[in-house]
């Protein structure tokens, strides 16, 4: 009786650790920009990670980087005003035993560029990366031009509350940044905002917020509303982990 109690409670706690880990997520977008007649976005988007990330006590929308998850990921999208569809894939890899960080992405928007960027990173405390790379796009016909870039992402808990802060910057002719951040109320809900500036005299900046939900470990919803001037864009997607 006590080895069938043992071998129960061995198999319960391995069935308990799986439905708190998954593997791979895949996501599906809807996207609407209100410019001229309007543009529609779809799109899919996929990552699977070289081991299984456990949820553990953070927020589940933060596990993967809380995890040092390394991973490859994919994406496709079609929008109805060009008709074309842009791919684009990368990989993201935690250096084992050390606090180095290797990232590099490659994309296409289904017509004549390429885009690329490549990172080296470090994570000089727990949960605070340090980034600096080469971003850049190549036009068929045209110009090849990279920039240097730096970014930082740190998850941490402020007043009682996890909180992820962003930040990048694009050191070219003219400087473009980004700033962002996400408030958890609770492990499995945010709600965020963010800002970016292309750094180009005469033009806008892009102000957006967004919020998220887990309905189970598996199953989240999120939705973002960037305002510009003269084209908002309205977005939401939902994805699947397993």
């Amino acid at each position: 009786m006590k080895k069938l109690s043992l071998a129960t409670a061995v198999l319960t706690s391995v069935f308990a650790m799986g439905a708190n880990a998954y593997q791979a997520e895949i996501g599906g977008t809807l996207g609407y920009i209100d410019a001229g007649d309007g543009v529609t976005v779809v799109g899919v988007d996929g990552t699977y990670y070289f081991a299984p990330v456990q949820t553990k006590n953070g927020p589940l929308n933060e596990a993967a980087f809380l995890n040092r998850a390394s991973n490859i990921h994919g994406a496709l999208s079609y929008d109805d005003l060009s008709e074309n569809t842009a791919v684009a894939a990368g990989v993201e890899y935690f250096v084992p035993n050390s606090d180095f960080y290797l990232h590099a992405d490659l994309g296409t928007d289904g017509e004549d560029v390429t885009t690329y960027a490549a990172e080296v990173g470090y994570l000089p405390v727990s949960n605070f990366l340090v980034a600096v790379g080469i971003a850049g796009a190549d036009v068929d016909g045209g110009s090849n031009e990279s920039d240097p870039t730096l970014r930082a992402k740190y998850v941490t808990n402020l007043g009682g509350f996890d909180v992820n802060l962003e930040g990048d910057l694009v050191f070219g002719d003219d400087t473009a940044f980004g700033l962002g951040g996400d408030v958890y109320l609770d492990k499995t809900f945010s709600v965020g905002a963010g800002y970016a500036d292309d750094g180009v005299s005469g033009t806008d900046g892009v102000f957006s917020i967004r919020a998220k939900k887990f309905f189970t470990q598996q199953v989240s919803l999120e939705a973002n509303i960037d305002f510009v001037d003269d084209a908002n864009a309205f977005g939401v997607r939902g994805a699947y982990r397993f």
